[in-house]
């Protein structure tokens, strides 16, 4: 079961990647709030085991994160 969990994961994160990859109107720090939020929510997933609320925490923290790193 965790095999899938991480596959999804992974899955979910490609996807996120690729789709704003191709949203050339989105400022440098869109950008990266985005991509802090994907790696957060998959970190968030694996570390909690797939939680829901460990994923959306992840993705919270990490979408604050890459907002600030995003001049």
């Amino acid at each position: 079961m965790k095999t899938l969990h991480k596959i999804t994961a992974i899955s979910l994160a490609v996807f996120v990647l690729a789709a704003t990859s191709g949203c050339s109107n989105m400022s440098r720090r869109d950008k990266n709030t985005a991509v802090g939020a994907t790696i957060g929510a998959v970190g968030g997933a694996i570390l909690t085991g797939g939680s829901g609320i460990g994923t959306a925490g992840g993705a919270a923290v990490g979408g604050v994160i890459g907002h600030q790193i995003g001049h």
